[in-house]
C-alpha cells in the first residue's frame, strides 16, 4: 500500500472544480511517517561521534598528563576518597535509571517518575562534588592555566560534567512530558535515548576515574 492517498476537496464535483480552476491535488499521509527505530539509530550515531570527542580528550590528556611545569601533580592534588564517592553517585544513578526503564515496561507512570527523580538527585550530587573539587583546586592555585597537565585535566573532566548537566536538563524535561502526556510511544522512545546517553556517561566516567585519578595518584 502506498504511503500517500490522493484526495480531492469534495468528491467528483470537487475534482472537476479543481481541474477547471487549475488547483493542485491534495495528498494525505495514510500511515506513520516516522521510520521504526529511526530515532534510536540516529542517536547511536550521535553517541559514536561523542565517543570520538572523548577519545580526542583522553589522547590529549595522555600526552600532556605528565607536563607539570614544575607544579603539583595528581598525587598531590587528587582526593581519591572524594572522587570514589562521586563515582559511586554516578554509578547509582545509572542503576536507578535502569529501574525507571523496568517500570516503563510495566507502564507504571508513578514509579517511572520516582526513579527518574532519584536519578536526577544522584546526578546533581555528582555535579556538586565535581564543582567543589574544581573550586578547591583553583583556590589552591592549581587552575587550568597552571600547567598543561591541569589544562587537559580540567578540559576532560569539565566536558564530561557539561554532558551530565545536559542529561539532567533532559531528564527534567522528560519528567515534565511524562507527567503531562503519560508513557506514550514518543515518550518511551525519548526515555530509551536518554537511557543510552546516561549509561554512556557512566562508561566515560569509569575511564576518567581509572585513567586520570587512579593512575594520577599511583
Amino acid at each position: 500500500m502506498s504511503e500517500f492517498t490522493l484526495k480531492h476537496p469534495s468528491g467528483a464535483a470537487g475534482a472537476q472544480a479543481a481541474a477547471s480552476n487549475g488547483s493542485a491535488d491534495h495528498f494525505y499521509m495514510t500511515r506513520e511517517h516516522h521510520p521504526e527505530n529511526g530515532t534510536l539509530l540516529g542517536f547511536w550515531l550521535y553517541l559514536m561521534s561523542d565517543c570520538l570527542v572523548f577519545a580526542v580528550l583522553f589522547a590529549c590528556y595522555g600526552v600532556l598528563g605528565r607536563s607539570y611545569a614544575a607544579g603539583p601533580g595528581g598525587a598531590e592534588l587528587f582526593d581519591l576518597p572524594l572522587v570514589a564517592v562521586n563515582t559511586s553517585l554516578l554509578l547509582l544513578s545509572s542503576i536507578t535509571y535502569g529501574f525507571a526503564m523496568l517500570e516503563m515496561q510495566k507502564r507504571n507512570k508513578g514509579a517511572v517518575l520516582m526513579w527518574l527523580f532519584i536519578t536526577g538527585l544522584f546526578g546533581a550530587g555528582f555535579l556538586g562534588i565535581e564543582l567543589y573539587e574544581f573550586a578547591h583546586l583553583i583556590h589552591e592555585g592549581a587552575g587550568p592555566q597552571r600547567s598543561a597537565f591541569l589544562s587537559s585535566f580540567f578540559t576532560l573532566v569539565s566536558t564530561h560534567g557539561l554532558h551530565v548537566t545536559f542529561g539532567i536538563v533532559w531528564l527534567i524535561t522528560l519528567m515534565t512530558q511524562v507527567t503531562k502526556y503519560g508513557l506514550t510511544a514518543a515518550n518511551r522512545r525519548r526515555l530509551m535515548c536518554l537511557s543510552m546517553f546516561w549509561h554512556f556517561l557512566d562508561v566515560v566516567w569509569i575511564g576518567v576515574f581509572t585513567f586520570v585519578y587512579l593512575m594520577g595518584v599511583l
